[in-house]
């Protein structure tokens, strides 16, 4: 997002302080604008990372529960997947809710749920309980997730362009590494593993919901909230383009996310049967830590460019999954979920970049909420046909085809993403000339 984007024109960093820009019919110097942004965005990315933490944080305790209650593969994946399509439809629904009511309030109703939830999985006594806790939470994080994105996006920095979209980024993936790393240390210090870090992030969520009421409201409220309740996917066309150029791509990604979330620790006991059950938490850190180095890494490249090359990295990502499968072990399967982690940072913050670097403010909630329709859909359809796939033919042939069905998909982003830039380019040379 350029300066001109922001409103705000360009500056020499060594008279910006002169700089004043208009808010409320009063001159604030914008230095001064710019500190007050910092407080509420750092709270709005610790709400975004929080609710990450907690969707992964049932990851490494997976084990646990098959081992207690005598789950099955397809019910983990069940398990998993109630809480991403729930999220879905909060998303259909609520996702734009707050460009109308403000994000504030609908935040803080939203993080009041996701606490209940917290304390419903570390009741649960069951896969009927543990499925209800994960429907809750997932109703939570989508009205929650749109709100802070577009709180994120309110709060852009002409000073800084584009940090509010890299935060948007890098807060979900750093999320849910906390949140794998916290839960997976705890199954050996923790009496109680399967309640402690529930309980640990209930209080997280109280606390920030108490926060986010005493924090100034950035939105704009405009009628029609009960019409944003109808279910509806609102992206405007400068962003529907980049939506459909690298979609496959995100697909892959977000694919690959749902294995490794759902079905991860299985497939580290699958490849290596004698690893220590903490190690199974630790594959998933693996793709989501490294998906948050990557983003920071690649935050000043072009999207377009990140995109392509996270594209790509699902490549060989499946290639590493293949051979751990045919007894590489369990080396080949951290190098291949580290590279999915790669191809997930790259290809989440292009695509956002992409889509969100030109938006209307009374659009970002919306595209915010289309763009992680499609990636929850991704995440969690496939893991629901993986574990079907498990229950009837076996883990190893399910993870085949998931990788082979990866590789696919990120070979078609890389083919149109490829095409794109290459359209680009005679229309950029064309406007050069003139």
């Amino acid at each position: 997002m350029s300066s001109a984007t922001s409103g705000a024109p360009a500056q020499c960093p060594y008279t910006v302080a002169l700089v004043r820009e208009t808010t409320a019919n009063r001159t604030v110097p914008l230095r001064e604008t710019t500190a007050n942004r910092t407080a509420p965005l750092v709270l709005y990315a610790s709400v975004l990372t929080t609710l990450l933490a907690a969707s992964s944080a049932p990851t490494p305790l997976y084990p646990l529960y098959q081992d207690q209650w005598g789950l099955s593969a397809l019910t983990i994946t069940v398990v998993f997947s109630a809480y991403s399509l729930t999220l879905l439809l909060a998303l259909l629904t609520v996702g734009a809710l707050s460009d109308h009511l403000g994000r504030r309030p609908v935040l803080v109703g939203a993080l009041v749920l996701a606490a209940a939830s917290m304390v419903l999985l570390a009741t649960a006594d069951g896969a009927g309980p543990l499925i209800a806790a994960r429907v809750l939470q997932g109703a939570a994080t989508g009205a929650a997730t749109s709100a802070s994105g577009a709180a994120l996006l309110d709060l852009d920095d002409p000073l800084r362009p584009g940090r509010s979209a890299l935060t948007n980024s890098i807060t979900p993936v750093a999320g849910m590494a906390g949140g794998v790393l916290v839960s997976t240390l705890l199954i050996p210090l923790s009496p109680a593993p399967t309640v402690t870090v529930y309980l640990l992030l209930a209080a997280l969520f109280v606390a920030q919901a108490a926060a986010v009421t005493f924090t100034a409201e950035t939105g704009r409220r405009r009628p029609g909230a009960l019409r944003s309740l109808l279910p509806r996917l609102g992206v405007p066309p400068s962003a529907r383009r980049a939506l459909l150029t690298v979609g496959t791509g995100v697909v892959a990604v977000w694919a690959l996310g749902g294995l490794y979330s759902s079905l991860g620790p299985a497939l580290v006991r699958l490849v290596a049967p004698g690893t220590p059950r903490p190690a199974g938490g630790m594959v998933f850190f693996t793709v989501s830590a490294a998906a948050a180095l990557t983003v920071w890494t690649l935050r000043r490249t072009a999207p377009t460019t990140a995109a392509t090359g996270g594209s790509l990295a699902v490549i060989p990502s499946a290639a590493l999954s293949l051979v751990a499968l045919h007894g590489a072990g369990p080396l080949a399967l951290f190098g291949g979920a580290a590279l999915a982690g790669i191809a997930f940072g790259a290809v989440s913050q292009g695509a956002l970049r992409m889509m969100l670097g030109s938006l209307d403010e009374r659009d970002r909630a919306t595209t915010v909420a289309a763009y992680y329709v499609l990636s929850y859909l991704a995440m969690s359809l496939p893991a629901i046909a993986a574990g079907a796939a498990t229950q009837h033919y076996g883990l190893r042939t399910a993870a085949y085809a998931y990788a082979i069905g990866a590789a696919v998909l990120a070979a078609a982003a890389v083919a149109a993403l490829t095409a794109s830039r290459r359209h680009a380019a005679p229309r950029t040379t064309s406007a050069l000339h003139r």
